[in-house]
């Protein structure tokens, strides 16, 4: 990316600091290690403070600083807005409707599923209860337990 590529996307306002954020970004994840290695040899609080805004905006854990993934709800917007084309939007109406429907079925099977094993549970504690209330009921009772 040129110097003019990543200046071309800030205000016109911008401040150093952000034209030297939209720098590194350009750069890539090497050029912020790089700078909080010089801030910590230079001065030590210019590296903790470049490391704690590393972290804090995930720039130290992201894959890269340049490919930020798009955003869930940008990605579903794209998904519902209409391509212009009347025959693939009515497929894609239809194929979600179906879809919708099927999850729909899938959450009731799996709500059915789920009130079998409950009850299956439920009634092998009664018939295990029921067997010990039994079997307690019909052991002998010995001398010693009666005096």
């Amino acid at each position: 990316m040129t110097t003019a590529a990543y200046t071309t996307q800030l205000p016109a306002q911008a401040g150093w600091l952000s034209r030297a954020e939209a720098w590194l970004d350009a750069k890539g994840k090497g050029a912020w290690i790089a700078a909080m290695v010089l801030g910590f040899i230079f001065f030590w609080p210019v590296g903790l403070a470049l490391l704690a805004y590393m972290i804090w905006s995930k720039r130290m854990f992201g894959k890269s600083c340049r490919h930020r993934a798009p955003s869930v709800r940008h990605q579903a917007w794209q998904a519902m807005k209409p391509s212009g084309n009347r025959a693939f939007d009515a497929y894609k109406a239809d194929t979600l409707a179906r879809l919708e429907a099927e999850q729909d079925a899938f959450e009731s099977f799996l709500e059915r599923l789920r009130e079998a094993k409950d009850k299956a549970e439920f009634d092998q504690f009664m018939d295990d209860r029921a067997k010990r209330a039994k079997e307690a009921k019909d052991a002998p009772v010995s001398e010693n337990e009666e005096a």
